[in-house]
């Protein structure tokens, strides 16, 4: 199944983001997105292709999950946005949310999460999982907590802004999935992040799956 993930996100490079989704339903499944998401340290990018449909019906979803990650990307200067399969994660360096060692929000964060906002509330059909997480500075449990805190900061700002709490989840996952190196100031600055993974909904893979027949 890993191999399989490989070719999909090295080999077929000339693919379109919609090809790729509908082809890494197929291929890799559940079992290669929690390969991926512990090697790699991206636990978003290994739910979305655990979550995968494939098929005609992914390569639809992965059409919409085109348009919404070029909107967020010329909407939200402040986000990394990457298009995975048939979802997209949406990454903020905490630098932009928090103060160090902090779990409230800056003026600036408010800003930035604003304007994601009014992204989110366009394509009202999708689920957002909010994942908090860490550098390795610290005790394991206080930043297990922390990260917990700021996902959970970051879903109730959400809400306030009018996303319906019944399309968010807050994982915390301390300093356990670094994606940087945090031998490095600037790799531990890169870990403490807050993600966005951005996946259909149960409507939108339904309608999605009607439009494929």
């Amino acid at each position: 199944m890993a191999f399989a993930a490989a070719i999909i996100f090295v080999g077929c490079a000339s693919w379109s983001k919609s090809q790729k989704g509908a082809a890494a339903g197929t291929a890799a499944g559940g079992a290669a997105g929690a390969v991926i998401g512990r090697t790699s340290g991206n636990t978003a990018m290994g739910a979305i292709i655990g979550a995968t449909v494939g098929g005609a019906t992914g390569a639809i979803i992965g059409n919409e999950m085109d348009k919404q990650a070029e909107e967020i990307q010329e909407t939200v200067p402040g986000a990394t946005v990457e298009r995975v399969g048939e979802g997209i994660v949406v990454e903020f360096n905490s630098n932009i949310l928090f103060g160090f060692d902090q779990s409230n929000l800056s003026y600036e964060a408010q800003e930035n999460l604003d304007k994601l906002v009014r992204v989110l509330n366009s394509y009202d059909e999708t689920d957002i999982e909010i994942q908090g997480h860490t550098d390795s500075r610290g005790a394991e449990a206080y930043n297990q907590n922390l990260s917990i805190q700021r996902a959970g900061t970051v879903s109730n700002y959400l809400s306030e802004k009018g996303i319906s709490g019944k399309r968010l989840t807050v994982k915390g996952f301390g300093e356990n999935t670094p994606r940087y190196n945090n031998n490095t100031a600037e790799g531990r600055t890169l870990n403490r992040r807050v993600e966005f993974l951005i996946t259909a909904n149960e409507k939108m893979r339904a309608e999605a799956e009607e439009a494929a027949k």
